[in-house]
């Protein structure tokens, strides 16, 4: 399973890559859009989740509210529901196409490949993600990060950092009527011990 996860990775990195000649093989005879293909980020965080599942190791909880700090052992069978949230709307090639749009650069001040989707038009109100990035090493061609952004209410944001194979964290942000956004609450998990 993991010599196939970086292969499959490259196959789909390489994938997304494409040139604007190669674009342009991929447009259909009635339409003008480019057929896109998304990196499977809900696969990769679900392959994460049964790794960590599978190693064992129960993932500390660090939650943050108002500068103080609590922590707990959070239960295995519990690491689902705590990352939920980002676990729907399925990010894949099947979906999302329509509503998203990828951009890929290497950015060196970071040493990572790039991939940037965000809304191609206006979003439906019912699409509560807004944006996400890959973050791939240019060397080893795994993933190194995901970012992803869902607005919950017009007042609520959630945002997920997940750093593959160590440790996500979630933020929840408020706005409020005079557009000024806070840090409600923090919910880090670390599975890297």
């Amino acid at each position: 399973m993991k010599i196939l996860f970086p292969i499959f990775a490259g196959i789909i990195f390489c994938s997304s890559c494409n040139n604007s000649a190669d674009k342009t093989k991929n447009k259909t005879a009635n339409s003008d859009t480019v057929q896109q293909k998304f990196f499977p980020v809900t696969s990769f965080i679900k392959g994460e989740i049964y790794e960590i599942k599978k190693s064992g190791i129960n993932p500390l909880q660090y939650t943050t509210i108002n500068n103080h700090t609590d922590s707990v052992w959070l239960k295995i069978e519990e690491l689902n529901n705590a990352v939920s949230e980002f676990l729907s709307p399925v990010i894949d090639t099947a979906n999302l196409t329509s509503l998203f749009t990828e951009k890929s650069f290497l950015d060196q001040s970071i040493n990572a490949i790039t991939l940037t989707y965000e809304p191609a038009a206006d979003l439906p109100d019912s699409m509560k993600l807004k944006r996400w990035d890959v973050y791939i090493d240019p060397e080893t061609q795994k993933i190194k990060r995901i970012y992803m952004v869902k607005e919950i209410s017009n007042t609520k944001m959630l945002q997920l950092t997940w750093v593959s194979k160590q440790w996500c964290k979630i933020t929840s942000i408020i706005t409020d009527q005079n557009g000024v956004s806070t840090v409600e609450k923090e919910v880090k998990l670390n599975w890297d011990f």
